[in-house]
């Protein structure tokens, strides 16, 4: 069973032919399917009665020469009057849906809030900032930006919520971020859209949305042992990290303090940006990114954290504070993706 099917099941039948609008894109959504859907329909119904008419007139006076030299010295203008003004409606469309997929997956700026959101053969795992974790469900406020980083365990997986408009594929070794508004309270279905195993169709979930009260209190009572950031220190001094960019250890290593958003010189003279990608790397593979003036010393972690631990990582590395400026390099638009 898929989750398309789950979901006919399970939603009731108003869901189904269209489901609630609970975030600021999905009116815009629906209302660009309601207009193509109704002027394609005009469209339809006129090529219809077109046929219609001129197979009974042709009918009518018994046939007649329809040579294509006949057709197109009498009625060029009449194949001009039908294509150009088609080519501007669905030009119209295109610019339309363009607008809406821009809107849709441009990075929220600023976000109020960013949830961990982890996908798994057959489960998603969701991080709140405070620590507080859940398994097949996610807890957001109504009216406030909120910001998913997402990524995969194991396979490509699909982070689809019909009621907020909103898919993103997820996938295993990069951080996706999905951004939404939900603005209206309420349970709304959470599905995998990718096949990704024998148990896909149980990879279901549900988006819990609450007004901001609601949500603070539902924050208040969960068991949150602690913050990502504050997890993420732990490990770091676990595993060894501290012993070299604390910078007094024996091995000479560059200083973390406001790494984050800053552009880093590296050893073949590129300048890469400091961002959730490139602390990824720099843990799993630093060879990768070598910085200038350091040697290549650093061991991978590789099998040695999961990708909740590399979160909590990237979450303490974030938390060193901000780059009091930028690092000597190009101009922003300069910087290596």
């Amino acid at each position: 069973m898929t989750a398309a099917s789950s979901f006919l099941r399970d939603a009731p039948i108003e869901h189904v032919i269209v489901p609630p609008q609970a975030s600021e894109l999905a009116a815009r959504y629906d209302g660009l399917l309601a207009i193509l859907t109704v002027i394609c329909g005009a469209v339809l119904l006129l090529i219809t009665v077109l046929i219609v008419v001129q197979a009974v007139r042709f009918r009518a006076r018994g046939g007649g020469p329809r040579g294509y030299d006949r057709l197109r010295a009498r009625h060029w203008w009449v194949e001009a009057a039908w294509t150009l003004p088609t080519l501007i409606i669905f030009l119209g469309f295109f610019a339309g849906g363009l607008a809406l997929y821009l809107a849709a997956f441009e990075p929220t700026q600023a976000p109020a809030l960013t949830i961990n959101v982890i996908g798994k053969q057959w489960m998603w795992k969701a991080e709140h900032p405070n620590g507080a974790r859940e398994i097949n469900e996610l807890h957001v406020p109504a009216g406030v930006d909120v910001q998913l980083r997402l990524t995969s365990q194991d396979v490509i997986h699909s982070f689809f919520v019909p009621a907020l408009r909103v898919k993103r594929d997820v996938l295993p070794g990069r951080y996706t971020t999905l951004g939404f508004n939900a603005t209206r309270p309420g349970i709304y279905s959470l599905f995998c859209a990718e096949y990704c195993g024998t148990d896909h169709s149980r990879m279901r979930g549900r988006v819990v949305v609450l007004e901001e009260a609601a949500y603070a209190d539902w924050l208040s009572r969960q068991d949150a042992a602690a913050t990502p950031a504050a997890a993420g220190a732990v490990l770091f001094r676990s595993l060894g990290c501290s012993g070299c960019h604390a910078g007094d250890g024996p091995v000479a290593a560059p200083s973390l303090a406001g790494v984050y958003g800053r552009r880093v010189p590296l050893a073949d003279g590129r300048f890469v940006l400091a961002d959730e990608a490139y602390l990824r790397d720099s843990i799993l593979l630093p060879r990768k990114h070598v910085v200038a003036g350091f040697a290549p010393v650093m061991p991978s972690y590789a099998g040695q954290v999961d990708e909740a631990e590399l979160l909590h990582l990237i979450a303490y590395l974030q938390s060193l504070g901000a780059p009091t400026g930028p690092a000597a390099g190009p101009a922003p638009e300069e910087v290596a993706p």
